[in-house]
């Protein structure tokens, strides 16, 4: 029996991480809700109707590490970096969201489904990496591909939801889109979560632009791959759009592989695949689309791939249409596999 931090535990993040914490996916023995001094005194057990052991909300200085056994971290980069080695110190293992520490070589970079291998031994920094919500979903439907006939490139084109910028982020769709209903010639105004208006809008921006122009977000679909499926010198392009969608990422991934495939030989290696749902040609709908993937929580647990085709012309080239909800698969789900999986390792509870 575990006791779990869940830092930021009133964001969207870390709101679906009690949710599933909640289901039951790892042993619980008490769970240590952690968010800002605004957030004190709030029961969040009665708000979100769970039955978990749940200690009161406290601030991460008010946090104290003994007897925690894990700690996951769901509250952004800059509070990870200032306060996750501190837990990591005292035993805690730490399992973070953010992207502080994604591209330390001391630090497992885990998609359990993808490269549960690098966790058969507990990490001596007591850091476990969650990638990124895209991140996630891209490599789930790669790696099958890539044991088939090896990857060669990539390039991925991602249509990611609002829900990507938490509570915030939903609320500011919401609000923007009632607004431009009410009146068809509203703009909104620049900033915001998104840098630029959402609602009915396409905005191919998400994070700062670096001296090549990559985004930061596409800076992290080129570089983490490569780190989770174990290929350096993999070649991947990335452009990311945040679209005006409330939940659920979707991809548009054209790879280019080392030897040539058939479209049935791709679709049974993904159907083979568990936590992958494939849709066919022959079925209605034959691709997966957000707001089905978001209805049932069987179809949220999984990632789901349609619109799979072999370019006529060429019999190495392979397009894939990808859907997969981020704060779970993403996110929430993605740490609490990351815990199931250490104990079943057996080094962790």
């Amino acid at each position: 029996m575990l006791r779990i931090a869940v830092v930021g535990a009133t964001g969207a993040v870390g709101r679906e991480c009690l949710a599933l914490l909640d289901g039951g996916i790892v042993p619980v023995e008490q769970v240590v809700p952690v968010g800002s001094a605004r957030s004190v005194g709030r029961d969040l057990g009665t708000e979100l109707a769970l039955s978990l052991p749940m200690a009161e909300l406290v601030t991460l200085d008010d946090l104290d590490p003994r007897g925690l056994d894990v700690a996951i971290f769901s509250a952004g980069a800059e509070v990870s970096g200032r306060e996750a080695e501190r837990l990591a110190s005292a035993g805690v293992l730490v399992v973070d969201n953010s992207s502080a520490f994604r591209m330390r070589p001391d630090v497992p970079l885990v998609v359990p489904q993808v490269n549960p291998g690098v966790l058969d031994d507990r990490p001596a920094s007591n850091l476990v990496a969650n990638p990124n919500c895209s991140t996630i979903q891209l490599v789930r439907a790669l790696h099958p591909v890539h044991e088939l006939a090896s990857l060669e490139s990539v390039v991925v084109a991602t249509y990611q939801a609002a829900s990507g910028g938490g509570v915030h982020g939903l609320r500011e769709l919401t609000e923007g889109s009632r607004a431009i209903l009410d009146d068809p010639r509203a703009q909104g105004a620049p900033g915001g979560r998104f840098g630029q208006p959402l609602p009915f809008n396409l905005v191919p921006e998400i994070g700062l632009q670096d001296d090549t122009g990559l985004t930061h977000e596409e800076r992290k679909l080129v570089r983490e791959p490569r780190k989770i499926l174990g290929l350096p010198d993999l070649r991947v392009s990335a452009t990311a759009v945040r679209v005006p969608v409330f939940d659920c990422h979707s991809e548009a991934v054209h790879i280019r592989l080392r030897e040539p495939v058939t479209t049935a030989s791709v679709e049974a290696a993904l159907a083979a695949t568990p936590g992958l749902r494939v849709y066919r040609r022959s079925e209605n709908p034959s691709y997966p689309m957000p707001r089905t993937v978001f209805a049932r929580p069987e179809d949220r647990a999984l990632v789901h791939v349609g619109r799979i085709r072999v370019e006529p012309e060429d019999d190495r080239a392979v397009a894939l249409w990808v859907v997969a909800d981020n704060l779970w698969v993403g996110a929430a789900l993605n740490a609490l596999q990351i815990v199931e999986l250490a104990t079943k390792n057996g080094w962790l509870g």
